[in-house]
């Protein structure tokens, strides 16, 4: 080891003041390649989000204004007196609308999460079982070879989003329609115990049970049954935001024996 000699301090000071600044310089550097990543990454979600504002305004009006045209004239022409094959297609034009209408419904509430605003809802008093009953006779219109059973459980008070719960109804029966079988159809539970329910069985096929986890995230799907039925896979998501909304929660249990079924669970109002 050397030893520094008295007249040898001021030069150990130089280059231990040396290599402290050549060691603040490096640290300065990588805080500036950190904020410009940082500044850089802050710029890209700006027009993410400034391209997701673009695409809720395609979607609210490119996109809604004519499916709702063609709903509502396939709607007028279902009002005359037309032959058996007639019918039949128009009942198909406007059941495609429909299901196009809740598919750009879905894609709206998709982008608004993604820029951070979430699901607005409109909380007013709930008849649920009514709102459960009429939900199911417009589906049975949509999906006229399936049967849908509606199974209600006591009475009580229920403070919602109506509008968001059709959807959400809709979501699950669409769910259960396309990766369960026909054998059984789908029943949907609306229950007032401890809590209020809605849940939603259907028999088939179950979903595999890694998938479960991660099932209400977006663009998962249970399963490649009924290819012809399956969405973007958003219907599901669209589900939890909505129960999350009504600071609920959701969930899924699915076996060969029990069938597949979704239950979305909420507060009771205090």
């Amino acid at each position: 080891m050397r030893l520094f000699k008295a007249d040898d301090r001021p030069l150990a000071a130089r280059m231990l003041a040396e290599r402290h600044l050549a060691m603040n310089l490096k640290a300065q550097y990588a805080m500036d390649v950190a904020r410009d990543a940082l500044w850089s990454n802050y710029a890209a979600a700006e027009d993410r989000a400034l391209f997701a504002e673009q695409l809720i305004g395609i979607v609210s009006h490119d996109l809604r204004n004519p499916l709702a045209a063609i709903k509502m004239a396939s709607q007028l022409l279902g009002c005359r007196d037309l032959p058996p094959k007639q019918a039949q297609i128009l009942g198909h034009i406007t059941h495609a609308a429909e299901r196009a209408q809740r598919l750009v419904a879905d894609l709206l509430d998709f982008t608004l999460r993604q820029v951070g605003r979430g699901i607005a809802v409109s909380l007013k008093p709930v008849d649920l079982h009514t709102l459960v009953g009429e939900c199911l006779d417009e589906l049975s219109l949509v999906f006229p070879e399936h049967t849908l059973t509606h199974r209600c459980v006591g009475q009580g008070d229920f403070i919602a989003d109506s509008d968001r719960l059709y959807q959400l109804i809709g979501n699950l029966v669409a769910n259960a329609i396309a990766y369960g079988t026909a054998v059984g159809g789908v029943t949907v539970s609306s229950c007032f115990e401890d809590q209020v329910t809605i849940a939603v069985h259907n028999l088939g096929t179950p979903i595999p049970t890694e998938l479960l986890d991660n099932l209400f995230e977006p663009m998962i799907r249970g399963s490649q049954d009924n290819a012809g039925l399956r969405s973007v896979g958003l219907g599901l998501f669209i589900v939890r935001e909505i129960v999350r909304a009504h600071h609920g929660d959701v969930r899924v249990s699915s076996s060969i024996e029990e069938g597949t079924t979704f239950t979305a669970t909420f507060p009771l109002p205090r």
